[in-house]
């Protein structure tokens, strides 16, 4: 084989290594069911709702969204355009622990009666304390609407609905049991990372073929 043919096959496997890389998530979402078991003020109700928690960058933290698939308690009377505010906590888990608020929009149109209540998704902020793999799980929901207050509590314990690799501001890391570090795993981290890491095996590449041509010329010469 020529050295322009192997110069060839070496740059584009070199690519290729990068692109696989580049490529690892960084993130992982899945739709949860969630049995709300609500508290009313006439009475106890509950239903099931898919969850699903979105996270997008935003400067040193995320934006989460919470949405719902279905509607969750209802009103024996109507309920018109703007009269039930909503809000949820999202429990945090892996290397963060707590939990955080996230609230959304008046209702836009009016909910019939007994109908099930439709919550808007709702959005919160996320600022990482430290650094490593968190999961997001839908907590309480608190329905307020026409001076009254809804409470509904998740009765089945249900799993995470995100997984994100997140950095903290100023590279603060959980520390593992031998006292050593975590690597930073932020997905903007993990893109520098990783394209650190492809750069290198470009730069392998490039090295190998040009010893190659090198060794060409001295058996030529």
């Amino acid at each position: 084989m020529s050295y322009p043919k192997r110069t060839a096959l070496a740059l584009a496997s070199a690519l290729a290594g990068s692109v696989v890389l580049l490529a690892a998530p960084a993130a992982h979402a899945t739709v949860v069911d969630v049995d709300y078991q609500c508290k009313t003020p006439i009475g106890d109700k509950s239903a099931v709702s898919p969850i699903d928690i979105k996270g997008v960058k935003s400067g040193n933290g995320y934006t989460l969204t919470m949405s719902f698939q279905k509607g969750v308690s209802s009103s024996p009377v109507e309920l018109g355009k703007g009269a039930m505010k909503p809000s949820a906590v999202i429990r945090l888990g892996g290397a963060e622990s707590g939990q955080m608020q996230v609230s959304g929009p008046a209702n836009a149109a009016a909910i019939p009666a007994n109908t099930p209540i439709k919550i808007s998704d709702l959005t919160g902020t996320y600022t990482p304390k430290k650094s490593g793999k968190v999961s997001f799980t839908a907590g309480v929901l608190t329905i307020k609407a026409l001076g009254t207050t809804t409470t509904c509590t998740p009765g089945n314990s249900p799993k995470p609905s995100l997984e994100l690799d997140v950095t903290a501001a100023g590279g603060a890391q959980n520390t593992s049991d031998d006292g050593g570090q975590l690597p930073k795993t932020g997905p903007l981290d993990s893109v520098t990372a990783l394209g650190t890491l492809g750069g290198t095996v470009l730069l392998t590449g490039a090295a190998g073929v040009l010893w190659l041509t090198r060794r060409g010329q001295r058996a030529t010469g």
